[in-house]
């Protein structure tokens, strides 16, 4: 019988499964419940469209997903340092007598807010939609971009 060396990392950590567990639960109620409609004062379902904000070096990138969203009724502001989108995606034509086997899609208003990373040239924004994605740039403060300072060695 061979005898097989007893190494730390071989014991069983309970807390390291239980602490992986969380992370993924956590994971897995992020990504649900961010995509649930909520329901408004009206009693309206409202969806949230997903975001991504890249910070770059001058500026910061925004993309909205705005799928079956007309341009005409998308609003962009920008007030104390926060992004906010509004819309409204309307149903094309309500369908009677119809037995749908599935209907996720949600329509109605929507509105995003998101704090933005630095400080922004709110008149000098551009915005362009094409496919179902909002785009916004936003150039950058000269006060809010990098600097690089040398150093010198004495």
């Amino acid at each position: 019988m061979a005898l097989i060396r007893w190494r730390r990392r071989d014991v069983w950590d309970p807390f390291k499964y239980l602490a992986d567990l969380q992370e993924d639960m956590n994971r897995l109620f992020d990504l649900s419940l961010a995509r649930l409609p909520r329901e408004d004062v009206g009693g309206v379902a409202e969806w949230l469209p997903a975001v991504d904000i890249v910070d770059e070096k001058d500026r910061i990138r925004i993309k909205a997903d705005l799928p079956g969203v007309n341009k005409d009724d998308v609003d962009i502001r920008i007030e104390d340092g926060v992004l906010s989108i509004k819309g409204e995606r309307k149903e094309e034509k309500e369908e009677k007598n119809k037995n749908f086997y599935r209907k996720e899609c949600f329509y109605g208003s929507f509105e995003r807010s998101v704090a933005l990373p630095a400080e922004v040239e709110a008149d000098k924004a551009e915005a362009s939609y094409k496919d179902g994605v909002l785009e916004i740039i936003l150039p950058k403060k000269e006060e809010a971009k990098p600097k690089q300072i040398k150093l010198k060695v004495k």
